[in-house]
């Protein structure tokens, strides 16, 4: 969519024509091109658009493809713009500028109002529209006549083109048709076109041979002209169809002679616009690409219409030349014959301005080349002279060269030269530097005050120019150099001059000159240097921190050449002092970066000290995981450099991270310092200090703690450590904190019991225990907690959760709580009572905690039964009606009934009755069996009351199920005697039941008889005895035949005879038992009075009736049927019980016969009946004894009392042969044996048969012990049965079993009557070797058993020895077994040692106590070292192998038993600091030797601990050995060395130690010689050890000395092998000391690190050995000052006296006044004074010029004014003098210095030259005279500078030429006399770029290039382009450095290949241009 016009202006238009020549523009007509607007579209253009367009006096108008635009008349306002759908066809305007008309391709026609851009019209035809009226006012009503031909008619085509069609065919298919006047132009559709006559149709002209697309005829006036004229002014534009080329041709023609004036080839996408024929101005479109786009490669991207304006030559070159396109005016201007000239001078002033703009930095050095090269070949073709000379003169030339080369072409083309001309030429030699500005140049000639264009340079950052200028004229400002202008001069020194060739400037020249001119002027240079140093660590970072120190120490390093030769400092300035500071914290910043990787600004810096600055270390560490590995590589050594202590400062670091995170502001979860911290600990050794540093983060970290923290203080809590309870304590407050902020509390201040509400008012599931947690950690009661927490969930009606919650409580605490809660719960059914009916159930609600908890608390029953009866039962009685028993008894009868009715009731109705009242809310009042017995117990009736009701009330109604399952119930839940009652109750009532055949409801599955059975028994277990027994027993054996029984139970587990029998038939049995219970058992319906029974034995006679005779019958069927079915005992009971109850029943009625005949007459049958039933007895119970006791014999266990029983009944002769049966047929059955054996005792002792009773005796005790034994696993087989001496061969085996106890033993031994004391000493020593390892064999078993604890087996053997008769066996025993034991085994060894002093023998050779404390100590003691060939040896002798409590223990025997020296042996090898306790008592406790042990422990601890601590803290960097591990291991020594009471011994061991030392000897030293002195003093003059203390003291002394000098050498890093030769003779090695050549460094670079203090070391050394430094000086001071033999140079003091002794030493340290003081006086005496104070019999001047020198150096102006009463200046004079007067002297020639002062100094000068030239020292004397008295004779100093290069005095010569560039006169001289002999002497150094520099200086040209070229020809290119990178790029040959390069580089490119010098131009990289 070609939718974006623009319109360009007269300055955008341009002229768009293509140079002439080549074929684009051609003709003799000149027309003018512009450009008026161009179109591109927004879219990619995929094909060529289609275009035309139309102008008119009304306007024009564009048409693109479906884009129209409509342009105003001037062609420069866009009026309107319209994008249709389809392309346009046809556009036209109308009604004066008021309607636009439209046609489109697809038909479509419009009508647009111009002004209101509205479209009136628009309608779809093909044809022709004919708009015939258009009412403006009604064109929205649509009032538009129109006419419309239709084209479909002709052709398809639609409306595209206008088609006329003549009928006489002259020409078909005319495309374009114009008339002018007679004349018609056809265009046809071949692209032809002619010219016809109009009114004859005669073909006047025809172009065949020029294809047209399009035309138009123009004419300079309107059409009514031609009319006049004819075509005589009328043009004819064609445009072309497109050539191969694809481009069309815009041609011109005049007619009518057709002849062609202009052509312009055009792109092939064009097309004219149509105007009328009076315009002059031809308009066309044309489709072009963009720049980089060819035409070949797509559609044109952009439309642009342009004008063609017929214009004038002049015009014409005058434009192009205004466009600076000369090559096109140069050949317009040859065309047209215009003045070529012109354009060269336009093009030369135009590279005039470019050159100007090339001089400031416009252009690149290759660009202002070009520039010359093109004025000076422009230069050529111009004639005019004047103008060229003007222009060589006034260009501003880029290089001096260049300007002179360009002066010299005006000079050989124009004569005569120009005085500038001469100008240039004469200075060109002398300002090489401003050779790269032909500008600079002219401004510096005519700059009058060169210190401005010193300045000027430095602000445009040409150094080597300012350098240079500085050199050459600096005498020309030094007289009024100030320091305003220093100000300046540093001000304007560019930021980006490179720092290094600033520095050196700075050094070698400024600082120099400033201390010279300006000396106030170095505090305004130091804070500039100090804040220039401080700057570049912002503008240059790469290279910080070693830019700014190189800046900074430039102050300190520069060179001196002040009038004396002094580098003064101005040390009392606080701007030098702050740069010197500046310098020192540079130093160390550099150290921190290059070797410690710590990256600090230095502003950081400056506020950090060692400690904070391994802090800042720390920091930078990113990852924790690194920083063991970064503390191991730069940490360490930075703390050993410090000498700071590793694990202190890691728990300061930690101190200060933790106080930094709390300060500042951060999140809250940030936790990155946590791991850092964590990992510093790790590197933390000292277990303490790993602690507390802990114990720190405990304290830091934020609450909750995270995982890293937890898990660090978790593992330190499981370590064992005094603080770990610390970390505990902190650790619980951390959980407290954790726990209050769960609850969003942080302020833990607050209240306790708040706290404790707050949490628990929370509610949430942790709230209790959170409380709990908070009262126990402020030890509150928990009782408050749990109150408060029910009492809450009591009002939250959360009462299961309370009674939860007093259930999990203690008894204790239970109680206390419910007595809490019960008053409260008092007092609030107090409150409401009075206001409501029913109080609600929460506030009475009890607890269910078991019933003590309550005992004795009536309140609480109360609330129980009062809050259950509301709860469960819907009953509200009054506290009176609570109380009342009868009222409470009549409503549990109301609810029995209840409960009966509801069980009566159908299971269906039951169920619906159920579901009636669930459903109406009535669910309370249900009556259910559980129901009933819940309000019973409300009711305080028993639950057994309730249960026997119900059951007797069910057994009335025939319910039996019901009636078992209520016994049942009671049984399992509540078995007592009541519930006893209660089924002997039932039981009874069912008997008589079944006896009556009353008619019951028995469930099918249930068997009665052995439910019956079932009740008696457990009605038997829970009654108490009493009346029910018998009653019970006759129920229990009539109910015997239960069937349900497990047999292999009752076998097994049955401690009772129980006998096997044939299970009775219930068939026939159950009528027989009810019918016997019925006969024994009568039922009584009377009331029952006291004394009466029911049962028979106890019943009286009832007249008429013999209750006997129904008994008879029934028991005989039952007693045959119980032994048909071999129920013996049964029926044994049952004859015993029914024939007692009868007899008891005869007996008790009859107790006197007669008397009973009388009362009850008839009744003897009683007696015949019981007579019968006594004999049938006695025989069937014989018979039943007899198998009774076999049956019993046989069983399991056998019930002794049950057979003693039964073999009471038999004869006695029947019963011991039974029993002696059943013995001899029982084999190792002891309990069987046992058993029959206690029978037969008893039996023996009730038939008095003493004989068989000790048998059965005898076999009592063997099967007693063979029973008991067997529990202990030992076989009593081997003896049983034998005589008591077999007894014997087990107490072995007794006493090695662990089980077995002394009083087993002692029963066993007394049970046998065998000897206790051997068995009890057997047992000791078994149990005291249980466990020990010795070389004793021992069997299996032993082996086998399983370990006791040594207390165990102890507290044992001690019961065992007060049994002992005499411990004297036993004591030998133990000492012979003591040494056969492991001497590891301290525990064994312990327990025989007590056992032994506990025997309480006198007669052993063991000290027991002694050998008790020793074991103490050697088990509170940990072995350090390994077993020692001693101790080997001795497992081996003794065979007992090496324990593996060897390397844990020391070994007890060799100790103890051994020899003194075994005793070292094993002791020596323990010593150690914290062993060395322990080992003292064990020590003390043998009586050895203690000076031995304290000896020891010294060398040990020095040797083990102390000595490799001190190499390891030395191999590490550390200065210093002294910290706090060290120091204590030190002070422990000493105390060892103390408490040795042999002083000899003493001292002897602390100077072996002393001398082992590795560095520090002198404390040991020092040591020693106290020990020394306290042994000195200790003894007399008399004794014969004093003469010996006194020679070691001397002795030790001397090396004290030595020792304490060597140590001052190495502390101040002096420890050289030539000093360390001198440690004997101290006076020299502090003479030596002040030769070493770090004082001339010093001096030399004082800003330097790590300078040895030489006057400290001196100081010390001195009063090391008594020295009087004084003196000391004195004889420094007279070598120096007053040398034995002069010097050959005596004018070296003046030049370079920086270098000579007296000031290198005297002057180390400026600042130390007691150091200065001496120098001051001593000077002062050997300049004035004629005592002579250090010996010398004659000063001369070099003396005094030397000390007058140290005097001006050392003391202030103000102390010099003092001590000479003159002026400073007066005094510096007189120094001068006595300098040249020394070398006078040295010369021989007499001069004093009133001599030398008063005589004529040129006179005097050239006196010596003419007497001395020949001496070297002469001449350099005439040299400085002559400077320093200004005499510039050039016929002397010709000679002068001659002399110097002959004497190959080359630096002296250097300083004189700078010192001479001031003095113009001289320059010449400086030329001509030292260029030609520097060049050949250079050379011959091999100096070429130096020598080749001398060339340059030749004035004449010519021949100074010629000697460059042969100079060049000769020499290596290569090693003079190095010498200038390395030595030209500063200083005051920088300036020469580019020429030379230049030159260089020139020779090279003509004539070899740049090859072998590229290394050099590439590190060069662009050339500068200077």
């Amino acid at each position: 969519m070609w939718n974006d016009i623009e319109l360009l202006t007269n300055d955008d238009t341009g002229t768009e024509q293509l140079p002439v020549g080549f074929g684009h523009e051609c003709g003799t007509a000149l027309y003018q091109v512009d450009k008026l607007l161009q179109i591109t579209s927004s879219e990619k253009v995929s094909v060529n658009p289609q275009l035309h367009a139309c102008s008119s006096r009304d306007g024009s108008i564009i048409v693109v493809d479906r884009s129209v635009a409509l342009l105003d008349s001037t062609r420069q306002s866009l009026q309107m713009h319209i994008q249709f759908d389809t392309n346009v066809d046809v556009v036209g305007m109308c009604q004066e500028k008021q309607f636009l008309v439209v046609g489109e391709r697809s038909g479509n026609f419009h009508l647009i109002h111009i002004p209101s851009k509205q479209t009136l019209l628009t309608k779809v035809h093909n044809g022709f529209f004919c708009i015939m009226c258009l009412p403006l006012a009604k064109t929205q009503e649509g009032q538009i006549k129109t006419a419309f031909i239709s084209t479909e008619e002709y052709h398809s085509l639609g409306c595209q083109n206008f088609v006329i069609i003549f009928v006489t065919g002259y020409f078909l298919g005319a495309a374009k048709l114009q008339v002018l006047d007679n004349l018609l132009f056809v265009l046809d559709t071949e692209n032809i076109l002619s010219i016809w006559d109009v009114y004859s149709l005669t073909l006047i002209w025809v172009w065949p041979l020029i294809h047209i697309e399009e035309f138009l005829l123009s004419t300079e006036s309107d059409s009514s002209s031609v009319i006049s004229q004819g075509l005589a002014n009328v043009k004819l534009i064609v445009m072309t169809t497109p050539d191969t080329k694809q481009m069309r041709s815009l041609m011109v023609f005049a007619l009518p002679t057709m002849e062609p004036l202009y052509s312009l080839e055009i792109s092939v996408v064009s097309s004219l616009v149509q105007s009328g024929i009076g315009t002059d101005t031809i308009y066309f479109l044309e489709g072009i690409h963009e720049k980089h786009q060819k035409p070949s490669e797509g559609p044109v991207s952009i439309v642009v219409m342009r004008s063609l304006t017929e214009a004038l030559p002049e015009n014409r070159l005058s434009r192009l030349l205004h466009k600076h396109k000369f090559t096109e005016a140069e050949n317009f201007a040859i065309q047209f014959g215009l003045d070529v000239e012109l354009v060269y001078k336009v093009k030369a002033n135009t590279i005039l301005e470019k050159l100007a703009s090339a001089s400031v930095g416009s252009y690149s050095h290759d660009v202002w080349l070009d520039l010359v090269n093109e004025a000076k070949e422009n230069l050529q073709k111009i004639q005019d002279s004047q103008f060229v000379v003007d222009y060589c003169l006034n260009a501003p030339w880029p290089l001096y060269e260049t300007t002179h080369e360009m002066l010299n072409y005006a000079k050989v083309r124009f004569s005569p030269p120009t005085p500038l001309i001469l100008t240039y030429n004469s200075n060109r030699v002398s300002f090489p530097p401003l050779a790269s500005s032909g500008i600079a140049w002219t401004e510096f000639l005519n700059n009058e005050d060169i210190f401005k264009n010193i300045l000027f340079q430095l602000e445009e950052g040409n150094l080597s120019c300012a350098q240079y200028i500085w050199l050459r004229h600096q005498a020309d400002f030094e007289s009024s150099f100030d320091e305003k202008m220093l100000e300046n001069l540093l001000n304007a020194i560019h930021f980006t001059v490179p720092l290094r060739e600033l520095c050196l400037w700075l050094k070698d020249v400024v600082i120099p000159f400033l201390r010279r001119v300006v000396p106030k002027g170095q505090k305004i240079l130091a804070k500039w240097l100090e804040q220039g140093a401080r700057n570049l660590e912002l503008t240059d970072k790469a290279n910080w921190p070693e830019n700014g120190l190189q800046m900074a120490e430039v102050f300190f390093t520069s060179k001196n050449q002040g009038e004396m030769g002094l580098t003064t400092f101005g040390h009392d300035c606080e701007e030098v002092e702050r740069l010197k500071k500046l310098v020192n914290d540079l130093q160390e910043l550099i150290n921190l970066y290059r070797k410690y990787n710590c990256r600090l600004a230095l502003c950081d810096f400056e506020k950090e000290n060692a400690t904070t600055i391994v802090f800042r270390m720390f920091d930078k560490i990113l990852a924790p995981e690194l920083v063991p590995s970064i503390l191991e590589k730069f940490i360490n050594p930075y703390l050993c450099k410090h000498n700071l202590q590793k694990d202190e400062l890691l728990l300061q670091y930690i101190k200060d991270l933790l106080e930094r995170c709390r300060t500042r502001s951060t999140s809250v979860f940030e936790t990155a310092w946590e791991a850092k911290a964590i990992a510093v600990i790790g590197c933390i050794s000292d277990t303490d200090l790993k602690f507390d540093a802990v114990l720190q983060i405990m304290h830091g970290a934020m609450v909750p703690w995270s995982a890293a923290v937890e898990q660090l203080v978790k593992r330190h809590l499981e370590m064992n450590h005094v603080k770990v309870k610390l970390l505990q304590e902190s650790y619980r407050l951390m959980e407290m904190k954790k726990l209050l902020r769960d609850y969003g509390i942080r302020d833990t201040n607050l209240l306790k019991d708040k706290l404790v509400k707050y949490i628990l008012k929370q509610d949430s599931p942790t709230s209790l225990e959170d409380a709990l947690k908070i009262v126990a950690t402020y030890m509150l009661p928990t009782v408050e907690v749990y109150v408060l927490r029910m009492i809450d969930l009591i009002d939250k009606e959360r009462g299961e959760e309370s009674l939860t919650l007093l259930k999990s409580l203690s008894l204790d605490e239970a109680e206390k709580v419910a007595e809490r809660l019960t008053i409260w719960g008092t007092l609030v059914l107090q409150n409401k009572a009075e206001n409501s009916e029913e109080v609600p159930s929460h506030f009475i609600k009890p607890t269910k905690k078991p019933h003590n908890i309550f005992k004795g608390n009536y309140m609480n029953k109360n609330m129980y039964m009062y809050f259950f009866l509301q709860e469960d039962f819907d009953i509200f009685p009054s506290a009176e009606e609570f109380r009342n028993p009868s009222l409470m008894s009549r409503l549990l009868e109301e609810h029995i009934k209840a409960y009966e009715t509801v069980r009566s009731l159908s299971k269906t109705r039951r169920v619906q009755t159920m579901n009636c009242n669930s459903e109406d809310g009535k669910s309370k009042n249900r009556s259910t069996e559980s129901r009933l017995y819940r309000l019973a117990l409300l009711l305080q009736r028993s639950e057994q009351e309730l249960g026997e009701e119900l059951a007797l009330r069910a057994l009335d109604a025939g319910k039996v199920e019901d009636t078992v399952k209520i016994c049942r119930e009671f049984y399992e839940n509540h078995c007592n005697e009541e519930t006893g009652k209660l089924l002997f109750s039932v039981c009874q009532r069912l008997c008589h039941m079944l006896g009556s055949d009353v008619p019951m409801i028995i469930p099918k599955d249930m068997n009665l008889p052995a439910v019956i059975y079932e009740m008696a028994c457990q009605a038997a277990t829970a009654c108490s005895p009493g009346n029910y027994n018998y009653h019970l027993l006759l129920l229990f054996l009539l109910c015997t035949f239960d069937d349900d029984r497990d047999p292999y139970e009752e076998w097994t587990y049955d401690d009772f005879f129980n006998e096997d029998g044939i299970v009775l038939d219930p068939q026939i049995a159950l009528p027989v038992a009810y019918e016997t219970t019925s006969s024994l058992l009568p039922v009584c319906g009377n009331k029952l009075y006291p004394l009466d029974s029911m049962s028979l034995a106890n019943c009286a006679f009832i007249k008429g009736q013999n209750l006997l005779l129904p008994v008879r019958t029934p028991i005989s069927a039952m007693l045959q049927n119980l032994m048909e079915c071999s129920q013996c005992e049964l029926a044994l009971r049952l004859i015993i019980s029914s024939f007692g109850s009868c007899l008891q029943h005869g007996v008790s009625n009859n107790m006197d016969f007669s008397l009973s005949e009388k009362v009850w007459q008839g009744r003897s049958e009683t007696k015949s009946f019981l007579v019968a039933l006594k004999q049938k007895c006695t025989s069937v119970t014989m018979t039943i004894i007899l198998t009774l006791l076999h049956k019993v014999f046989n069983c399991r266990f056998i019930d002794q009392n049950l057979a003693l029983g039964y073999c009471t009944v038999l004869p006695k002769e029947d019963m011991f042969k039974k029993l002696w049966d059943v013995i001899n047929n029982t084999w190792q059955n002891y309990r069987k044996v046992l058993a029959v054996a206690v029978v037969g005792v008893q039996l023996a002792n009730l038939c008095g048969e003493a004989k068989e009773k000790t048998k059965f005796q005898e076999l009592v005790t063997d099967a007693e012990w063979g029973i008991l034994l067997g529990k202990f696993g030992i076989s009593f087989e081997t003896v049983f049965r034998q005589p008591p001496m077999r007894k014997k061969e087990l107490i072995g085996t007794l006493v090695q079993n662990p089980e077995v106890d002394t009083e087993l033993i002692l029963n066993y031994c007394s049970a046998f009557t065998l000897d206790s004391d051997d068995a009890l000493q057997l047992c000791i020593e078994t149990l005291l070797l249980q466990n020990a390892h010795t070389n004793r064999v021992e069997d299996d078993s032993a082996e086998n058993t399983e370990k006791q604890p040594h207390s165990a087996l102890l507290a044992k053997a001690l019961e065992i020895i007060p049994l002992l008769k005499s411990t004297k066996d036993l004591v030998a025993s133990l000492s012979g077994i003591l040494y056969k034991l492991d001497p590891y085994d301290y525990e064994t060894l312990e327990i025989v040692l007590k056992v032994m002093q506990n025997a309480d023998e006198k007669n052993t050779s063991i000290q027991l106590n002694q050998a008790l404390s020793l074991l103490k100590h050697l088990e509170s003691y940990k072995r350090i070292s390994p077993p020692v060939d001693l101790e080997h040896q001795y497992v081996l002798e003794h065979g007992i192998p090496l324990s593996p409590a060897a390397h844990t223990r020391l070994p007890f025997h060799l100790i103890f038993f051994r020899t003194t020296r075994c005793f070292w042996n094993i002791i020596s090898a323990e010593l150690s600091e914290e062993s060395f306790p322990t080992l003292l008592l064990i020590s003390k406790l043998m009586k050895v030797s203690l000076d031995i042990l304290h000896m020891s422990a010294a060398q040990h601890v020095f040797v083990k601990k102390l000595k490799p601590k001190i190499f390891e803290m030395s191999n590490n960097g550390y200065t210093s050995v002294v910290n706090k591990e060290t120091t204590k291991t030190v002070q422990t020594i000493q105390s060892y060395l103390l408490s040795i009471i042999n002083p000899e011994w003493a001292v002897a061991t602390a100077h072996k130690i002393a001398q082992e030392f590795p560095t520090g000897k002198i404390q040991a030293f020092k040591f020693c010689l106290y020990l020394a002195e306290k042994w000195l003093k200790n003894t007399t003059a008399k004794d014969d050890t004093r003469k010996k203390a006194e020679v070691l003291q001397k002795k030790l002394y001397i090396q004290y000395k030595r020792s304490a000098t060597e140590n001052v050498l190495i502390t101040h890093n002096l420890n050289t092998g030539e000093h360390l030769k001198y440690i004997g003779k101290p006076a020299n090695l502090i003479i030596l000391l002040y030769e070493h050549h770090s004082i001339d460094q010093r001096i030399q670079n004082p800003t330097g690190r790590d300078y040895p203090d030489i006057h400290m070391a001196a100081k010390e050394i001195a009063e090391i050995n008594s020295l009087d430094m004084n003196k000391i000086w004195d004889i420094l001071l007279e070598k120096w000052l007053c040398p034995s033999r002069l010097p050959s140079e005596v004018i070296c003091i003046s030049t370079k006296l920086v270098k000579k002794k007296i000031l290198r030493r005297i002057t180390l340290d400026i600042y130390n006044p007691f150091l200065v003081v001496q120098p001051i006086v001593v000077t002062f005496h050997c300049v004035f004074l004629p005592p002579q104070p250090i010996g010398v019999t004659q000063l001369t001047f070099v003396h005094r010029s030397r000390a007058l020198k140290c005097l001006l150096y050392l003391a202030d102006t103000k102390t010099v004014e003092t001590l000479f009463k003159k002026p400073i200046e007066e005094v510096k004079y007189f120094l001068k003098c006595c300098v040249y007067l020394a070398e006078f002297e040295i010369l021989n020639i007499p001069y004093t210095y009133e001599s030398f002062h008063k005589s004529p100094k040129e006179g005097m000068i050239k006196g010596l030259w003419k007497n001395h030239s020949h001496e070297p020292m002469a001449v350099r004397l005439v040299t400085e005279l002559s400077l320093d008295y200004k005499v510039y004779d050039s016929q002397l100093w010709n000679g002068l500078l001659q002399k110097l290069i002959g004497f190959n005095m080359i630096q002296y010569l250097r300083r004189v030429l700078i010192a001479i560039t001031g003095i113009h006169s001289l320059w010449e001289v400086s030329k001509y006399s030292v260029t030609p002999h520097l060049f050949l002497h250079l050379r011959g150094l091999d100096l070429p770029a130096f020598a080749l520099g001398c060339l340059l200086l030749i004035p004449q040209s010519e021949k100074r290039k010629q000697q460059i070229q042969g100079f060049l020809s000769t020499c290596n290119t290569e090693m003079v382009l190095q010498q200038i990178d390395e030595h030209m790029n500063t200083g005051e040959v920088v300036a020469f450095a580019s020429q030379i390069r230049s030159l260089v580089l020139d020779t090279i490119t003509e004539t070899e290949s740049l090859l072998n010098v590229g290394v050099f131009i590439c590190s060069r990289g662009d050339f500068p241009s200077t």
